[in-house]
C-alpha cells in the first residue's frame, strides 16, 4: 500500500523537502518496529529510540535516524519531547520490563512523562490480546472488559491505563509469526514433538502475521482514533492443536502429540502453560473497518505457507 495514502493534507511547497516529509518517532524498534519502517520509508522520516551504539549504527544503515535514550533510565529521556514533538506522531512498540512486581509499566510511565508537555498528534501502543483473560472461547471484540490473568498481561492493561486517558490508541495483539521472525516459524516447535492439547481440552487461539502487523501499525498512525482499541489479528477462529495439526500437514512433517490438560499441567512450562489456560476468538471488524487494512494473510493457511516458506 503506497505510503502517501497515510497523509491528509499538502505540506506547503515553500518549505525544503526535509520539512516537509511526516515523522514518526517508533519506541521498542525492534522486528516489527523495522518492518513499519521500511514501510514508512522513504516518504516519512522514522525515527528511534535507541540505547546501544551498535544498534544505533543498524538503524542508521536502515535510513532511520536513532535517537539516544533508555526508558529504564528516564533522565536519559528529557529531551524526547522536543523530538516527538517534531515528529508529530509516535509508535511505542517496547514491552514493560519482565521484573516489574507490582503490576505496572515503568517504561511506559517514564515515556509518557517525558512526552506530556508535549504529546505528539497521534500516538500508538502496542499491547496483547493476553489483557482480555480468559474468555471460555467466546468471541472477544475490544468491547470486552480486561480481566488480565497472568503478570505480563497486568503490566500491558497498566500500560493502556496510563496511555489510553491521554489520547492514545491501543492495538491488542495475539501471537505473532513469520519466517524471517526470531522464533516465529512453527516448524522448529513441530520437528521437536512439542504437545498441544486433547481435543477436549483445547483452546481457542488468534495470530497475525508480522507483515500484516507491521500494515497495521503503518496504518493506525494516521487512521486510528484515540483511545480506542483494536484487535489486530487475521480471520480464522481455529483451535491451537488445530493450527499446529495444520502446519505440520504443510510442511509434511507428523502432527504434534495431544497430552491431557491434567497432564499438560504437571508436565509443561509454567510460561507455555499460561497460553493454554485462555481460550477467546479476537473480532477484527473495527481492524478492517476503521484501519482500512486488507490483509495479505488472512487465513491461518496463508499465513502458515509463508511462514513455513511454501509460497
Amino acid at each position: 500500500m503506497p505510503v502517501n495514502l497515510f497523509f491528509c493534507g499538502a505540506r506547503p511547497r515553500a518549505l525544503p523537502a526535509r520539512f516537509r516529509r511526516a515523522r514518526v518517532l517508533i519506541v521498542g524498534c525492534g522486528d516489527v518496529g523495522v518492518r513499519a519502517a521500511r514501510l514508512l520509508l522513504p516518504r516519512v522520516r522514522v525515527l528511534a529510540l535507541c540505547r546501544s551504539a551498535a544498534k544505533a549504527a543498524a538503524l542508521r544503515q536502515m535510513g532511520i535516524t536513532p535517537l539516544a535514550g533508555d526508558l529504564d533510565a528516564p533522565a536519559s529521556l528529557r529531551r524526547l519531547a522536543a523530538w516527538a514533538g517534531r515528529a508529530g506522531r509516535v509508535l511505542h512498540l517496547a514491552p514493560p520490563a519482565p521484573s516489574s512486581n507490582d503490576g505496572g509499566d515503568a517504561r511506559t510511565l517514564a515515556l509518557a512523562r517525558a512526552l506530556r508537555r508535549r504529546w505528539p498528534a497521534a500516538f500508538i501502543y502496542g499491547s496483547t490480546s493476553g489483557v482480555y483473560g480468559d474468555a471460555q472461547g467466546g468471541f472477544t471484540p475490544e468491547t470486552r472488559p480486561l480481566r488480565p490473568q497472568t503478570a505480563r498481561a497486568r503490566r500491558r492493561a497498566a500500560a493502556e491505563a496510563v496511555l489510553r486517558p491521554l489520547g492514545a490508541a491501543v492495538l491488542r495483539i495475539p501471537g505473532i509469526y513469520a519466517a524471517d521472525r526470531p522464533g516465529g516459524s512453527p516448524r522448529a516447535r513441530l520437528e521437536r514433538r512439542a504437545p498441544v492439547l486433547a481435543a477436549p481440552d483445547d483452546v481457542y487461539t488468534s495470530h497475525i502475521h508480522a507483515d500484516d502487523l507491521a500494515r497495521a501499525c503503518a496504518l493506525a498512525l494516521w487512521r486510528a482514533r484515540p483511545r480506542r482499541a483494536y484487535n489486530v489479528c487475521d480471520d480464522s477462529q481455529m483451535k491451537m492443536g488445530d493450527w499446529f495439526d495444520l502446519a505440520a500437514r504443510l510442511c509434511g512433517l507428523p502432527c504434534p502429540p495431544r497430552m491431557p490438560r491434567a497432564e499438560a499441567e504437571a508436565a509443561l512450562p509454567a510460561l507455555q502453560m499460561s497460553f493454554l489456560r485462555e481460550s477467546r476468538r479476537l473480532t477484527n471488524q473495527r481492524l478492517k473497518r476503521e484501519l482500512r487494512l486488507k490483509l495479505r494473510y488472512p487465513t491461518a493457511e496463508s499465513g502458515l505457507k509463508a511462514a513455513l516458506l511454501l509460497d
